[in-house]
């Protein structure tokens, strides 16, 4: 059985993550320091990569999204993989967002993948940003900062009940155009309001923020929850949990070199999982093959694809934790609890990957790392969600099993996941980098 020490030490430090983790871009900008810390070493994807025959730490960061692996010396047998998803459903600040009406100013914002939107209102909003910023000394002229802004900056009222007696028998219904655009000032509108407010936070010149990348978060800290606190409640728990997990889990591994001279370890984080993964860093772009292309440049020409043949793939995401207050929208025989262990994720229809072969060998993983299994399936009447796994798995052909963490609220501005449930997932993830 894992330790409970080291399994609460997860959580702990998941929480402070998540935190510092507002956005896919700020999420990559935390575990690239986390991997330097380590001594691991970032590549350029414009440069030449050197040392391709020196054993070693490397990772590159394309946007949200980062792509880790240990190099190893020689042509490897097989690859290890992790795969997992940097963003979240969240509303995003449109281009030109400076609005209002009644004597309050709005800003105008567009809805980002899945969102629980009535999960949005009555909270204290922050902004987290990536912002292009005008630099003739830049390429282009322009280079990226990140800002994060962690007080109460906006809001999303909700209609008073007096306003609306019905409400709690005919149930919230919102429209995204007119009823998502949080408060954030009182007066008159300000064309420039947004984009001044960017340039004073950044410290920059007025007319020097050119676009942004800007997105609204919950403020309220990460936090342990129960009279035991056996929860854990925090927004971007899916996926950040799978994502700092995925990054302790091969920092272990790999603390004394690598587990195996003929095996690679590798993690692949994407982002824009929530909206599809058609994007440049998405995971149905080329970007984790490209970066083994390069990793096994110096390999027999057949070599990658021979190792991708004997590969594993954990994709590692959010699964439906059976909500008690809505039992019935559960398959009864596929219960899922929070602080059991990991979930294994099955559907006919391909929505995720894992099969018979997958399955068993993750089933001696989980024993390995004496870690307990769970079995989530929609019910048959019941649509059901997809993530990376089926993506990943088609464009490198390599054997796939999707897997995640239990997790109740998913989608909502905040969530909750039991709090052994990280540490847990960790555990297993450790054992299949660790296995031959």
């Amino acid at each position: 059985m894992p330790d409970p020490a080291v399994v609460r030490a997860e959580a702990e430090a998941l929480c402070s993550f998540l935190d510092a983790a507002p956005s896919a871009f700020h999420a990559c900008a935390e575990l690239a320091e986390r991997l330097r810390g380590a001594g691991w070493l970032e590549l350029d994807e414009s440069a030449t990569w050197d040392g391709a025959s020196t054993s070693g730490g490397r990772f590159v960061v394309r946007d949200g999204s980062l792509v880790a692996w240990w190099q190893p010396e020689l042509p490897a047998r097989a690859l290890r993989l992790i795969g997992a998803h940097t963003d979240s459903p969240n509303l995003r600040i449109k281009p030109r967002p400076d609005k209002g009406h009644g004597g309050f100013r709005q800003l105008g914002v567009e809805v980002y993948g899945g969102v629980l939107l009535n999960s949005w209102l009555d909270r204290d909003l922050g902004l987290a940003a990536r912002v292009a910023v005008r630099d003739p000394d830049a390429p282009g002229g322009v280079r990226t900062q990140l800002l994060r802004v962690q007080r109460a900056l906006a809001h999303i009222p909700q209609l008073a009940v007096h306003l609306d007696r019905d409400v709690n028998e005919r149930g919230l219904v919102l429209n995204r155009q007119l009823h998502l655009d949080p408060i954030w000032a009182t007066g008159g509108v300000d064309a420039r309001g947004f984009a001044t407010f960017l340039e004073h936070e950044l410290g920059v010149n007025p007319g020097d923020v050119l676009s942004w990348d800007a997105m609204l978060h919950d403020v309220t800290p990460a936090a342990f929850v129960g009279m035991d606190g056996s929860m854990l409640a925090s927004g971007r728990i899916d996926n950040l949990l799978s994502c700092h997990a995925a990054i302790s889990a091969l920092l272990r591994a790999t603390k004394d070199g690598p587990p195996h001279d003929d095996v690679v370890p590798v993690v692949a984080l994407f982002d824009h999982e929530e909206v599809g993964s058609v994007s440049a860093r998405g995971a149905d772009s080329s970007l984790l093959e490209t970066v083994l292309a390069r990793m096994a440049a110096t390999w027999p020409s057949d070599a990658l694809a021979r190792a991708l043949a004997s590969s594993l793939l954990l994709s590692s995401d959010g699964a439906h934790a059976t909500n008690p207050n809505y039992a019935d929208r559960h398959d009864r025989e596929h219960q899922v609890a929070c602080n059991v262990g990991p979930v294994l994720k099955h559907n006919v229809n391909e929505r995720y990957a894992t099969d018979a072969s997958g399955a068993g060998e993750v089933t001696l993983l989980a024993e390995a790392a004496g870690v307990a299994l769970q079995h989530f399936t929609s019910r048959a009447d019941l649509p059901c969600g997809s993530t990376i796994g089926p993506l990943t798995a088609a464009r490198l052909g390599v054997r796939s099993v999707d897997v995640g963490a239990a997790q109740l609220s998913m989608h909502a501005a905040r969530e909750m996941t039991g709090a052994s449930d990280p540490g847990l997932l960790t555990e297993l993830l450790v054992a299949h980098l660790l296995a031959t």
